[in-house]
């Protein structure tokens, strides 16, 4: 029986805990969490008064960042305040693209018995709709609370809802941005499932098609990918936030 390419754009479920499902991604999430809290604990307990030179560059690394965010926001006590957020946003979706090409990742699973059908025990976890949703979600709640809480529930409104009888443009410029706040959570969490979907079915077909050399430059590509992907994703959630504090004009 000749194999073909077999594509799911669902997550397959394999099985229910408590009534909840429990999805090939669910389990590659809760790898990439322990996969960075023992990493976070490793480094830790590494880290010296002295630096050597892989704490020398992880010292650099983070303050370059933190530098940035403070500069972007124009405030280093804003800057301490989310940088953890936005770290942690890059490092749990570089390290769920990562893991993608983690031997095991897709190869590993079960057969049905009674359809012969193929199910992953793990699938790369921001080919879930569902998990980019969730990370869009979170970041469109930080960026509107981040507003309201600095500059005051009024003034954050007053972006927003103009008077029509004063400024009828206003008024309609105001709905128009309400809109494209609310369909940033459809464009963050479709540009991270889009890419890294598309980019797991182009390996799939280079590996089926050409199946010894070409996949090597493409999972580098697909690297890179992955690293521009999380560094847009937490760059566009601390332009939004720098967006959401400004005062209205």
């Amino acid at each position: 029986m000749e194999k073909g390419i077999h594509v799911v754009l669902a997550p397959e479920q394999l099985g229910t805990l408590w009534g909840l499902p429990i999805t090939n991604t669910l389990i590659t999430s809760w790898i990439v969490v322990a996969v960075l809290i023992i990493l976070a604990l490793t480094i830790g307990k590494r880290l010296r008064m002295v630096p050597g030179r892989f704490q020398t560059l992880l010292e650099w690394v983070f303050g370059f960042v933190y530098d940035y965010i403070a500069e972007t926001l124009e405030s280093r006590e804003m800057a301490r305040k989310f940088f953890p957020l936005l770290t942690t946003i890059f490092l749990f979706i570089f390290t769920a693209n990562i893991l993608e090409f983690t031997p095991g990742i897709g190869s590993l699973g079960i057969y049905h018995s009674w359809g012969g059908e193929f199910v992953p025990l793990l699938r790369s976890v921001n080919t879930d709709l569902n998990v980019t949703l969730m990370l869009a979600i979170l970041s469109f709640l930080v960026i509107e609370l981040t507003g309201i809480l600095t500059i005051g529930v009024v003034k954050y409104g007053g972006k927003f809802f103009k008077n029509p009888f004063k400024s009828p443009i206003g008024f309609f410029v105001g709905i128009i941005e309400i809109f494209s706040e609310v369909a940033r959570i459809i464009s963050f969490s479709f540009r991270l499932f889009g890419n890294i979907f598309a980019g797991e079915v182009l390996i799939l077909v280079v590996v089926f098609f050409i199946p010894y050399v070409a996949p090597v430059p493409v999972m580098m590509f697909e690297v890179f990918v992955g690293f521009v992907q999380a560094a847009i994703f937490a760059v566009l959630t601390l332009f939004f936030i720098k967006i959401a504090i400004a005062e209205p004009h």
